[in-house]
């Protein structure tokens, strides 16, 4: 049985292989450990028999403003809910009414089946722009 609960050092390699699995070489466990418990944020992972199965992190103020910075699913358990639970769950422990966020191409379908609107998004970079 899958359950979402809040994020603890111990899931950072959890999160940490999910995110490798996607080609997404930034999240170590180190940068884990540190973005999902910085000020600020709101970190959840889905569980699955002591097994991380999907991880959400948000950056917010806590008033107005959310960024959904990750959300990633085990590629064997997509479309089981686990993605819409984690999403379902940042809003209730935030109380928040809108979530801002930047998408794969891959996932677009995603989050287009949860309310949402469509406005244009960037991705700055300190110099020239490289993976994320």
């Amino acid at each position: 049985m899958v359950r979402v609960i809040p994020f603890e050092h111990r899931h950072a390699e959890g999160v940490t292989r999910l995110c490798a699995a996607e080609g997404w070489r930034s999240w170590t466990n180190a940068t884990v450990a540190a973005a999902f418990s910085a000020p600020g944020v709101v970190a959840l992972v889905a569980e699955d028999r002591a097994e991380v199965v999907g991880a959400a992190q948000l950056l917010t103020d806590g008033s107005v403003v959310a960024y959904l910075g990750l959300l990633v699913v085990a590629a064997h358990v997509r479309g089981s809910g686990i993605g819409r639970g984690l999403i379902d769950e940042l809003f209730k422990r935030t109380g928040l009414n809108r979530i801002d966020l930047l998408s794969e191409d891959a996932s677009a379908g995603f989050y287009e089946s949860l309310p949402h609107t469509t406005k244009p998004g960037y991705r700055l970079y300190a110099g020239p722009p490289g993976p994320s």
